[in-house]
């Protein structure tokens, strides 16, 4: 009895992979309009890589022009169309119009990647009610107003793919991370409430849930608090190979998951353990959370309220140096400079 459940579970295993595949081989985004926010470095242009060595077309949203002409160069060497939409996603007016660019440019739109975001570090003490705001008009509003404006064509199109990442603290509330975990949390719920109604209309949505990874972003967060101290823990959880996925496989498994229309992906062992402690043990993962707040850094004066970026505090890094080169190669190759 035993021996037949094993096989029969095996059996459907082999088969969904099967199927899987061949699902894989039949979706190209060779072609395909793509729209990334934050595609100009990090995670977003390591994604856009991948998709215009596809031959994709694909729209960059951010703000820094400099940044934005720098990552459409590099894309249209490896092979797909790349155009750069500066734009501030926190202004739903701005966001609206660059949607309209990418359609007077391409006519439509196959696929949006909400990937755009901020990281603020800091004990509660120091965070104030914008820092919850701003993160909130990012990982919510921002996306929800794109995903608003861009249906309507997807619809009339018969179809396409949305995918939401949000984060581990989307799904687990990290200690000095509060606004994020907040905001993260609604574009989770967002994401898997949207998938359920956009299915009938043959949007595929995908929520991408990963822990940290190791792109260079470390010097792009926001500190608050004791500077020089959070920097040093953020730094070495976003860098150290145990605890930070390669930005290159994490943008590979997002891209296969985009490709397969799949409904979510989880990043990450550490992330998966996180997850699935949270829902099988919430108030352990309670104590835990708790215990891990101990040790962080304390708050501090007034001082602490001002916010610092990775980019400022770099030279008072107190990492060990082959820690520190390791982040530094994240950082060139990404475009996080």
């Amino acid at each position: 009895m035993k021996r037949s459940f094993f096989l029969t579970l095996g059996g459907i295993g082999l088969a969904t992979w099967f199927v899987s595949r061949l699902v894989r081989g039949e979706y190209s985004f060779a072609g395909k309009t793509v729209v990334i926010t934050g595609g100009s470095r990090g995670l977003g242009l390591t994604i856009a890589r991948l998709i215009a060595r596809e031959g994709g077309r694909l729209a960059l949203l951010a703000r820094n022009e400099d940044e934005l002409a720098q990552a459409c160069e590099e894309l249209r060497g490896l092979g797909g169309e790349a155009i750069a939409v500066s734009c501030d996603l926190l202004d739903r007016n701005q966001s609206l119009g660059a949607i309209e660019c990418v359609l007077d440019r391409f006519g439509r739109i196959e696929v949006l990647i909400n990937n755009a975001g901020i990281i603020e570090i800091g004990p509660l003490e120091h965070l104030r009610r914008q820092d919850f705001e701003k993160s909130m008009a990012l990982h919510f509003w921002a996306p929800f107003n794109l995903i608003q404006g861009i249906v309507p064509h997807m619809r009339r199109a018969g179809g396409g793919r949305i995918v939401n990442i949000a984060s581990i603290g989307g799904k687990v509330a990290i200690p000095h991370m509060a606004a994020y975990s907040a905001s993260k949390f609604a574009l989770v719920g967002l994401s898997d409430s949207f998938r359920a109604e956009l299915a009938r209309d043959g949007i595929k949505v995908t929520t991408v849930t990963p822990g940290v990874m190791r792109t260079g972003s470390h010097l792009n967060a926001k500190f608050k608090g004791n500077h020089g101290a959070e920097f040093t823990w953020f730094s070495l959880s976003a860098t150290l190979p145990l605890s930070a996925v390669d930005a290159d496989r994490a943008a590979a498994r997002i891209v296969d998951a985009c490709r397969l229309g799949q409904a979510s992906l989880i990043i990450g062992w550490p992330a998966r353990m996180m997850i699935a402690g949270n829902a099988l043990f919430p108030s352990l993962t309670g104590e835990v959370m708790k215990a891990i707040n101990r040790i962080l850094p304390a708050p501090t004066g007034v001082e602490g309220d001002q916010l610092k970026s990775g980019h400022e505090l770099r030279e008072d890094s107190r990492l060990p140096k082959w820690i520190g080169r390791l982040g530094e190669s994240a950082v060139a190759r990404n475009n996080e400079t």
